[in-house]
């Protein structure tokens, strides 16, 4: 029998209805509003506790239903619903949706190409479950047929569907058509090999752990929980703020000269985050003009190489450190009040020391602004967000096994070096600790592995008050 991809509510998720025919999700204590619905949407919404049936589709062109799935890639984003493939005698897999709008496909496969495991998927243990993860995935797969582990490992070389289909415990199409669909199976192009076959020429030059990492310590892209949770509180007693001292010999700086006459030490002591921000007297165009210009444009073109040892490489130097001199970075604004800079999304073209304006949508500006006063906790919008973004393949081309480290070493020498230029001329800035990478991809129309938020700095206008 065939079979069937069943939508339903995570456990613990519950479904209310308000006056006026609004639908909201309860869990853990929250709650998110969907929107006002049909009254046929609203009687059968409530199946989604017991699981509304997709695939083979029913009634998947009723108005109703498409209402309900409307709704239901609302709830991925939050991690509330789960796709279920399940047969007669029980689950096979379960899709839990990552990423904002998942919506699974079953598309057809080609029977006379051969298919293989993403090179960036990898099984693991979670709690008592066996799942299947990508960080190129917008779902993973939670495995509930103990014969699919195999399943997997026999797609670690390139296979027929025909030899798939003869193998034991074969779980039927859609399964595979779902991990095609999701990017865990790619088809092989014969021409190209296993590597090339898999995608663009910037994702040939990731790592796994690399792309695991970016993906997985940021935010976007999966829907754990993230920020500062506490979550080993209760196992761990936290570390001493001062490190306990070596019991060796101790040799006495306190007799020698200090720094106290140093306009760079004074420069750096003064340094602090500001999450509060003078919208009665914001940044300038002047002032951003001056802070760019001192903390990260170009100031010399270099070619380097060309000989034996390495091949040649163009260079453009700017104000901060980068390992091989690959200056992989740069900066976007995100614009909400900048006396005479008009509201909106720019990038900084460091060559030209220009602005260059980026059409985006009001949403897409409004939750960036959003995500930064909720990462800054504070109690009102910045005036400016600078994105941090790194064109990978600048690092990945000389650089390997450490590449994405080396990228997040030189974002922390600019956030400090934009840092220290807001302190010489008394802005207020506050580096933030995580970003939506997804929502940066959809505002540019660059895939994330291409070139992807790496860091991101608030800045504004100083107030003495409320300052961090």
């Amino acid at each position: 029998m065939r079979a069937r991809l069943v939508l339903q509510f995570n456990p613990g998720v519950s479904l209310k209805e308000d006056a006026g025919g609004i639908l909201s999700a309860r869990f853990d204590g929250q709650m998110l509003v969907l929107g006002k619905f049909s009254a046929e949407a609203r009687r059968r919404a409530a199946i989604l506790e017991t699981g509304l049936q997709i695939f083979p589709p029913q009634e998947s062109d009723a108005p109703e239903v498409k209402e309900i799935l409307a709704a239901a890639r609302r709830l991925a984003l939050h991690g509330l619903v789960e796709y279920r493939l399940c047969a007669d005698d029980g689950d096979i897999a379960v899709m839990e949706p990552q990423m904002r709008d998942y919506a699974p496909r079953l598309p057809q496969l080609d029977e006379s190409r051969r298919y293989v495991l993403s090179r960036f998927a990898y099984l693991r243990r979670r709690g008592e479950e066996m799942v299947l993860e990508s960080p190129r995935a917008n779902v993973i797969f939670r495995l509930c047929d103990a014969g699919l582990a195999s399943l997997v490992a026999h797609l670690a070389r390139p296979t027929t569907l025909a030899e798939l289909r003869a193998a034991p415990g074969f779980p039927g199409m859609e399964l595979l058509a779902l991990l095609y669909d999701s990017q865990m199976l790619f088809a092989l192009d014969a021409q190209k090999g296993l590597r090339a076959s898999e995608g663009d020429d910037a994702l040939i030059l990731w790592d796994f752990h690399d792309l695991l990492f970016h993906v997985r310590s940021t935010t976007g892209r999966h829907a754990n929980l993230t920020g500062g949770l506490y979550a080993h509180a209760d196992l761990v007693a936290p570390q001493p703020t001062v490190r306990p001292g070596w019991p060796g010999p101790v040799i006495d700086l306190t007799k020698f000269p200090d720094s106290s006459d140093s306009a760079c030490a004074a420069l750096l002591r003064s340094r602090h985050s500001t999450r509060v921000y003078d919208d009665a007297h914001p940044i300038t165009a002047a002032e951003v003009a001056r802070l760019l210009d001192g903390a990260a444009r170009i100031i010399a073109h270099q070619k380097v190489g060309g000989d034996d040892k390495e091949p040649p490489l163009e260079i453009a130097a700017r104000p901060y450190p980068s390992g091989g001199a690959s200056y992989e970075l740069e900066l976007y604004l995100a614009v909400r009040k900048c006396d005479g800079l008009p509201r909106g999304l720019y990038h900084y073209d460091a060559d030209r020391h220009a602005l260059v304006a980026i059409g985006v949508a009001e949403r897409q500006l409004d939750a960036l602004l959003d995500d930064a006063q909720y990462a800054m906790g504070s109690a009102a919008l910045p005036q400016i967000v600078i994105t941090m973004s790194a064109r990978f393949g600048r690092v990945q081309w000389k650089y390997s096994g450490f590449a994405y480290s080396l990228v997040l070493k030189h974002v922390g020498v600019l956030m400090q070096t934009l840092y220290l230029m807001a302190a010489e001329m008394k802005l207020g800035a506050c580096a933030l600790g995580v970003g939506d990478i997804d929502l940066f991809a959809r505002m540019t129309d660059i895939p994330f592995h291409v070139e992807g938020s790496v860091g991101l700095m608030a800045i504004g206008g100083r107030v003495e008050e409320g300052e961090a």
